[in-house]
Formats: C-alpha cells, structure tokens, sequence
C-alpha cells in the first residue's frame, strides 16, 4: 500500500495572505476542473459527469491515465477524492486546518494500492518514493495555493 502525507502553511510570511474561504475556494475549483492547476497539459480532459448533493463524479485524463473519482466536499475543510477508476485504489484527501496556535495549513494524504500490482512491489514502492519525492504531493500543495492566489489576483476566484 502507498501511504503519503505533506502539509504546508496557507499563508507563509512571504506570500499574500489568503482566507480559510479563498483557500477552500481553490480546492474545490481544483476538484472539479484539475486542468486549471496541474502543470500544462498533465491534465487533458476533466469533466464531471454526475453530480448529487453529496458527491460529484469526475472523469478525467491526467498522465495519460484515465481516471474515474468520485469526490466528497466538506465546505472550507476537507475535499476527498476516492479513486473510482484508474491505475490506482484508494482514497486522497486535502485538508484545510488549523494548528494549535490557529495557523492554517493545507494537509495531503492518501492511502492507495496500485491495482493489479504486487502489494508493496516494485511499482508501489516507485510510486510511493514519487509522492515523497521533491515534486510530489509537497510540491502539489504549493503549487495550488499559488494557483489559488493567481486566480484570486485576476478575479477568477
């Protein structure tokens, strides 16, 4: 199994400061379009098709992988993304909360298995590695909250 965690400060010292809503504001917009924050054309195609008062469904093509998710919004604190289809089994969620002394901070974490694959084989261990690594999930996180504050700078947020 592939388990990884990064979190990160919403609003470091250097950076324009963001509420706990614009930052939510920009995971939800990155759960239903993911073209408008990963990096030029990882992310070919994201559409939802489905949508209830509990979830949407998403489909997209990220990597070349297609991907079938289904996503749960807990308004300005969480957003979960179960892995429906795809090459990997699991579930990934980004968290918005505060720390004891009330900094918010932007958490990732997901537990997943690559489907079809050697349990911690191999592949998953790559994959794992990946996650970790200096372009992982870490890197992610910032780069949404700098998505986030881009489209807060243009009005699109």
């Amino acid at each position: 199994m592939i388990y990884s965690t990064a979190t990160v400060p919403v609003n470091p010292e250097d950076e324009a400061p963001l509420t706990r809503a614009q930052a939510w504001k920009g995971l939800e917009l990155k759960a239903r379009d993911a073209r408008l924050f990963l990096v030029p054309g990882l992310c070919t195609r994201c559409e939802i098709v489905e949508e209830s008062a509990t979830h949407f469904v998403r489909e997209a093509t990220i990597g070349g992988n297609e991907l079938r998710e289904i996503v749960t919004l807990e308004p300005e604190s969480k957003v979960t993304f179960f892995q429906a289809a795809g090459p990997r089994e699991g579930v990934i969620i980004n968290e918005l909360f505060e720390d004891e002394e009330g900094e918010l901070l932007l958490r990732f974490y997901c537990y997943m298995g690559l489907r079809g694959k050697e349990p911690n084989g191999r592949e998953e261990q790559a994959e794992q590695a990946q996650f970790a690594g200096e372009n992982g999930y870490k890197a992610a996180l910032m780069s949404t909250l700098k998505q986030t504050r881009e489209l807060l700078a243009k009005g699109k947020l």
